[in-house]
């Protein structure tokens, strides 16, 4: 299943899906809709035979802005995709995951949302409380064989970066990394892909961050 804002985009990607041969369902909405997004996933859920196991909240915005300057209605849009999306996509998908006490939910945060940033502050804000989401889902959703987990990416090669300062403030900011690069944005779908398979099955509750060694934390 195939989901996005943007229909060019939306069918972009399925092309791609069809070209493996497996069978894709489209669907063009607005994550924060809470009438409209519940509706198109249970829609998907019914045109794929009514088992949908993998859950990846992954839409998101971003845009700049000091605390003065970023005003309400722009605070209350970041939340509303992130974290209203996410929320939204969970509530419609779990009941069925917690029937066949099967699932994975992938919840797409960012390194931002551990470290912050000085002019971001409602991404950051955002993103931080996806993994607060992850953490009480994991232990609400563990005696049902569902697994939540996220995955926080570092500098990552995406559109909405290069709108942000394009190649120039990308490899600026790739000289702060330890691997002295970005990462492109298959990289990270290998890392929601191992959490949406069985190897990790005894993972839940986690925050994985790839990020080139941007943040290195241990005990």
């Amino acid at each position: 299943i195939v989901q996005d804002i943007d229909a060019a985009l939306v069918e972009e990607a399925a092309a791609e899906v069809r070209k493996t041969g497996a069978k894709v369902h489209t669907i063009v909405c607005d994550v924060s809709d809470a009438d409209a997004y519940p509706k198109a996933i249970a829609a998907a859920d019914k045109a794929m035979g009514g088992h949908i196991d993998i859950l990846v909240n992954n839409a998101g915005i971003d845009t700049p802005g000091t605390i003065e300057e970023i005003s309400t209605e722009a605070w209350q849009r970041m939340f509303d995709i992130h974290v209203k999306g996410a929320f939204l996509g969970a509530k419609s998908v779990v009941p069925g995951m917690k029937a066949r006490r099967q699932g994975k939910i992938v919840n797409v945060s960012s390194i931002w949302g551990m470290v912050g940033h000085n002019s971001h502050s409602h991404y950051c804000g955002a993103k931080a409380a996806l993994l607060g989401l992850t953490k009480a889902w994991a232990k609400e959703l563990a005696p049902f064989n569902v697994m939540v987990n996220a995955i926080a990416p570092g500098l990552v090669t995406t559109e909405m970066v290069l709108k942000k300062g394009g190649m120039e403030y990308i490899n600026q900011a790739a000289e702060k990394v330890p691997l002295k690069r970005s990462a492109d944005v298959i990289e990270m779908s290998y890392t929601v892909l191992f959490l949406s398979c069985h190897e990790s099955d005894f993972i839940t509750g986690q925050v994985i961050s790839p990020n080139g060694g941007d943040t290195i934390v241990g005990i």
